[in-house]
Order: C-alpha cells, then sequence, then structure tokens
C-alpha cells in the first residue's frame, strides 16, 4: 500500500516533471519517484523528520519534511536551493514557454527569453 503524502510538479526546461512522494509515519520508509520511476528509498528510517536529497535531470532537489503537531507532517520541495513557488517564479522570468500543436500532439516549447528578446 503505497503512503504518498505529496505529489510536485517541476518545470524545467526540457519538461514538467512529476515528483511523487511516499512517507511510511509508522516505519519512517520514504520513496521518491520522478515521473513515476522510484529514485530514491529508504525503509526502516527511525528519524520520521528530515531532508530527502535527489536530482531531476541537472536540478538539485530535496523534500524536506518538518513535524508539526502530533502525528502530523509537512512535506515541502526545494528545487536548486529554492523553495518550489520561489523557483517557478524565478523560471517563468528566465524562460518563455509555449504549447503548440504538432501532429495533433500538445509540444511544449522553451526558449531562455533572452534567446527571444536578445542580449541586453
Amino acid at each position: 500500500m503505497a503512503d504518498t503524502v505529496a505529489v510536485w510538479e517541476v518545470p524545467l526546461s526540457d519538461k514538467i516533471y512529476k515528483i511523487e512522494f511516499e512517507h511510511g509515519t509508522t516505519t519512517g520508509k520514504r520513496v521518491i519517484k520522478v515521473d513515476g520511476k522510484e529514485v530514491v528509498r529508504r525503509d526502516w528510517m527511525f528519524k520520521l523528520v528530515g531532508s530527502e536529497p535527489f536530482e531531476v535531470g541537472r536540478a538539485k532537489c530535496m523534500v524536506v519534511i518538518r513535524a508539526l503537531s502530533g502525528f502530523t507532517y509537512e512535506y515541502s520541495l526545494v528545487v536548486d536551493g529554492k523553495q518550489l513557488d520561489q523557483f517557478r517564479e524565478r523560471q517563468s522570468k528566465i524562460l518563455n514557454t509555449w504549447i503548440v500543436n504538432l501532429l495533433d500532439q500538445p509540444t511544449r516549447v522553451v526558449l531562455g527569453k533572452h534567446l527571444v528578446h536578445g542580449p541586453h
């Protein structure tokens, strides 16, 4: 039985990645999946809080687990040293993204804004 507690979408220049995090709060199990593929598995962790580093493409990522109260936990994703919302905001400032229909398939096109607008 999966203990998926968080799912995030991470927009990188090549595609949008789906990150899933499983946390077994009785066993301490931690599993991270990127686009359905398991990239981290830790069974029987005695410390239920902390962080799990991993990579998505060239981006350095980390799931952070914090205890709130009792047996309630908060999960956040850090990408290249920034909280996911801050990372997304930075990406939107440096990348232009379009969805175009190619051969009846939606295709994501991403260009650095410096390429679109020229050097400053």
